[in-house]
């Protein structure tokens, strides 16, 4: 096993977290990753080295995207019960962890989707914005209706941070 494949198969829990956050079940998550994972190995010679967790991250988006466009009904809800988010503002009440999973479950899929890049996996506003093809004002914006949204969804009282550290 190479590096390449040793450093990709590092990232399967991220790889799996993120899936299930855009998602709108555990078998679409499992399907997505694993069309991932298949695409990034078989464009192994494409990679041009730099973060191979962005461009896995870009793959993943890319095939979610192309999911939903392929989609002639509705598009999906997500529902990531299975995820744990990260805090240090951690709740241990489970009614105010299900109120926040009701709300993220709420959002459409692009304010989600930065959401769960910016919260769960960490990464900058650039960083994101070379990911997803946008511009960085777009993903300022995305995540700012999706910390608004969810603020009014739990009636303005936010019980988990969702800014970055400083």
């Amino acid at each position: 096993m190479d590096d390449f494949e040793k450093n990709l198969l590092q990232l399967l829990p991220n790889l799996r977290r993120y899936a299930l956050s855009l998602s709108a079940s555990v078998g679409d998550a499992e399907d997505l990753l694993h069309d991932c994972l298949e695409k990034a190995f078989a464009n192994k010679s494409k990679w041009r080295g730099g973060s191979i967790k962005s461009w896995a991250m870009t793959i993943m988006t890319n095939q979610f995207r192309n999911r939903l466009r392929k989609k002639t009904n509705s598009p999906p809800t997500v529902s990531i019960d299975e995820v744990s988010i990260a805090s240090n503002d951690a709740v241990s009440d489970p009614l105010e962890m299900d109120k926040i999973l009701t709300a993220i479950d709420q959002l459409p899929e692009d304010n989600r989707a930065v959401l769960m890049l910016v919260v769960l996996e960490n990464y900058s506003y650039l960083e994101i914005s070379k990911m997803l093809n946008i511009p960085m004002g777009t993903v300022m914006s995305r995540l700012s209706r999706a910390r608004n949204m969810i603020a009014e969804i739990l009636d303005g009282h936010n019980i988990v941070s969702f800014r970055r550290p400083s």
